[in-house]
């Protein structure tokens, strides 16, 4: 059974609401950001050209593939972006508002963007059809990276209605079981950390469920996940283990993103997790005051935007 219903009326009556809003959902989408600038550095590259580079990557750097500025992000943040922007500006979680921004997202030329993202949005200006067509093969995890703003503007509302808006968005780019099956998990696992439940409460809830209807999630009792490439499933893999094997919100990012593999998405979704269940408190300074101003900006400003939608439509 969910803890979401009745924790979001405690808090409520409580006036607790305001604590979470300012400080878990603002966590979780700057260490969305954070786990997205961090990862992006060793982006393709194996755990051993890490360690031979850099030892243990820790540091907002720059640099990798994409020669970024310290502290600059790729699309795991921008599109989550522009998704919360077209849900504010539509009061609602809508595809062909999402569809719209995301190919807005693309035509401004975004420093980096999947091949699945790319060829779905270019079929959505030939079609005007937001949702594409359903395929096994576009099971990556471009989807899963951008699923904050649907937990933020969804959270207290019934368990179908999350899932709908989940998969109005995701279906923009990723028809999908498996990429469904992963949005849908991480967004009811974010929506329980903002309102304090704990790993193990995570764990039980929902990551065990997701391997029980979808085994191919198997993250237990597995070899470690290391350079884990864009599969959704070899994604919430690496996720899991760092997020579940680690106790505090530097050490999550760090296990994962020096992983390697598509470091960016992992590092972004994890990020996105350990920050709704450490709070503000748990994201090391440096890396706060490293993080791109802009981007640092946007994300507190939407995060708190997309929170109190979700309160008025409740």
């Amino acid at each position: 059974m969910r803890i979401l219903c009745g924790l979001f009326e405690v808090f409520r009556a409580g006036g607790l609401i305001q604590l979470y809003r300012n400080d878990r959902a603002i966590a979780a989408y700057l260490g969305l950001a954070i786990g997205d600038a961090l990862g992006a550095t060793v982006e393709f590259m194996t755990p051993r050209e890490i360690a031979a580079q850099y030892g243990v990557h820790d540091t907002l750097r720059g640099g990798g593939w994409l020669r970024l500025k310290p502290g600059q992000v790729t699309d795991d943040t921008t599109m989550s972006l522009a998704l919360g922007c077209s849900i504010l500006a539509q009061r609602k979680v809508d595809a062909l508002s999402a569809a719209h921004a995301f190919d807005a997202w693309m035509r401004g030329k975004p420093v980096d963007i999947g091949n699945t993202v790319r060829r779905n949005l270019l079929q959505f200006r030939k079609t005007g059809n937001p949702e594409a067509p359903y395929s096994d093969h576009d099971a990556g995890n471009g989807a899963a990276m951008r699923v904050l703003p649907i937990a933020l503007a969804t959270l207290g509302q019934p368990e179908e209605t999350v899932r709908a808006a989940s998969r109005a968005q995701a279906h923009v780019t990723h028809n999908s079981t498996l990429s469904d099956a992963a949005c849908e998990c991480l967004v009811f696992m974010v929506q329980d950390a903002l309102l304090g439940a704990d790993k193990n409460h995570l764990l039980h809830q929902y990551a065990h469920p997701l391997v029980a209807q979808h085994p191919e999630f198997k993250f237990r009792a597995v070899r470690q996940s290391s350079n884990p490439s864009g599969y959704v499933v070899d994604t919430i893999q690496a996720v899991f283990q760092s997020f579940f094997d680690t106790d505090d919100f530097r050490g999550c990012l760090i296990d994962v993103v020096n992983r390697g593999g598509d470091a960016d998405t992992t590092g972004a979704i994890a990020g996105m997790l350990a920050g709704a269940a450490y709070g503000l408190k748990g994201i090391p300074a440096g890396w706060l005051t490293t993080l791109n101003n802009d981007t640092r900006h946007a994300c507190k400003t939407q995060a708190k935007a997309l929170f109190e939608l979700g309160l008025t439509l409740q």
